[in-house]
Order: structure tokens, then sequence, then C-alpha cells
């Protein structure tokens, strides 16, 4: 059964309107992040596509505009406060307020935590955390100053909820990255800001498709309890969600999509 909201047809027969938002999503030049891009432009939302390379955030603007979607592409470091500041003041500029942040960025490397180096912990703590601190703080205030409130998802993995080998700091990460989603909504719903965490399973990318066609990969498909990775669509319904008024009384939540992932027994 299909859940109607007035407005364009979405991923797998669920309708949702964004018309007349402003998104910015983060890390949005390539990956997850540009296919939630496309995602929010086609449901009608103004979007904002930051990233650290301006020219390959333009490249996924191409792509929106060409489908008939309106979108801005915009330089951003996400460890940097004055960067992050320059990016929701050039979406206030542009499109009059910045309506709904996803806050996608992030990194990590695969590595045994007792080689774990100082520099490379600290590079996925800052833009994974703290990255997300300080662009959801900006828009935060943005939203709050103009008194019309707003809607932030972070996108955490359900690797804050459970481990695995040689991600440590990814997994620290995300995790705080729940609980810091959980202090926004506690403390931003006076000001009608609403923030969840998407929590992505294993999905299948161009990255890693060739690891889970190998023996490893597919042993560990065996373990998720659909005996399937994750698509891209699969992320589309909850994310669309979270952005739109269809999830207007729900803040705090942290939404995992892993087919049954987190519930596997151990």
């Amino acid at each position: 059964m299909s859940v109607q909201v007035s407005g364009v047809q979405a991923s797998r027969g669920f309708q949702v309107s964004l018309g007349g938002r402003t998104v910015m999503v983060t890390g949005a030049s390539r990956g997850l992040g540009a296919h939630f891009a496309q995602v929010l432009a086609a449901s009608g939302a103004r979007v904002a596509v930051a990233g650290r390379k301006k020219a390959d955030s333009e490249a996924v603007c191409e792509t929106i505009r060409a489908a008939g979607g309106t979108a801005l592409a915009i330089a951003l470091d996400v460890t940097d406060r004055a960067s992050a500041e320059a990016a929701v003041a050039a979406v206030a500029a542009e499109w009059g307020r910045l309506d709904v942040l996803v806050n996608n960025a992030g990194i990590t490397t695969t590595t045994p935590l007792l080689e774990q180096d100082e520099a490379s912990w600290d590079a996925i703590m800052d833009t994974n955390l703290k990255g997300a601190f300080l662009v959801g703080q900006t828009a935060a205030r943005a939203m709050a100053a103009d008194g019309k409130g707003g809607a932030i998802v972070n996108v955490a993995s359900i690797l804050g909820f459970r481990v695995a080998g040689q991600v440590a700091a990814y997994s620290a990460s995300k995790a705080a990255l729940i609980q810091l989603t959980r202090s926004m909504a506690l403390e931003w719903a006076r000001h009608q800001i609403r923030a969840n965490a998407l929590c992505p399973g294993y999905v299948e990318t161009d990255i890693n498709r060739d690891f889970f066609a190998s023996e490893a990969g597919q042993a560990l498909i065996r373990r998720i309890p659909t005996r399937r990775l994750g698509q891209l669509a699969d992320l589309d319904g909850p994310l669309l969600f979270l952005c739109s008024d269809a999830s207007a009384y729900v803040t705090g939540a942290s939404v995992a999509v892993d087919g049954g992932h987190l519930v596997s027994s151990l």
C-alpha cells in the first residue's frame, strides 16, 4: 500500500512534495550525497550541492538541471566554521532561507586500531562529527533567527550501533553523531527545528561493488537477514520522509535502513 502526500512522485510509489523548500546537502559532489541531491531535486526542492570541490558539485548540479530541477553549487569545508557560515549565507542569498540540511559529509579508513594514527583519527572525527556540529549549528541558528524552523538529517550508519573490525574511528564518530542528533532534537525543538539520523546499512555503490562480488563480500551479505545489499533507491523513501512534513512530529529518531542487519543474531 502506498502513502500519498500531494506532490511529485518519488521512488517506489511513495509520494512527497518538497516544492518551495530549500535544501543543502553536504558531501554532495559524489556517492550518497550526489544521489540524495538528485532525489531531493526530483521531489521539488531547490538543492544546494555542497562539497570541497565546487567543480565537482557543479557537475552534479548540471545533472539536476538537465532533469528539470533547480540546483546551486557551493564550495564547503565542513571542518571550517567560516566555510559553513559562508555556505548557509550563500543559500539564503540565492533563495531566501534554508529549510532543510542533510549532513552527509563523511570519510573513513580501514585500519586496525593498533595501527590507527592520530592524524587519520582526527580527520575522521573532524569531518564526521565536528563537521556535522559546525554546519548543523550554523544552519540551526539561521532557521531559529527567521522563526520558521526547519529539518536536519544527519547521515549516520548502523556502525553507530554495532561494531566491525578495522573501522573504529568511523564507528565511534557515527555513534557520537547519533547522540549529537538527539541533543539537537532536544535543544532545538523549541525553535521548531527537527533533527533525525538516517542510518544506512551496507549499500551497494561503485566503490564497494567489487568487494561484495568477492567471496568475503558474499559471506557478509549472507549475514543480512534479507540476504541482499541495500540499493541507493532503498534510502530514498526514508530520506524524503525525514526531510518533509510527512515526519512533522518526528524528531530525535534514528532510522536504520539495513535489511534487518541490526536485529540479526550474534
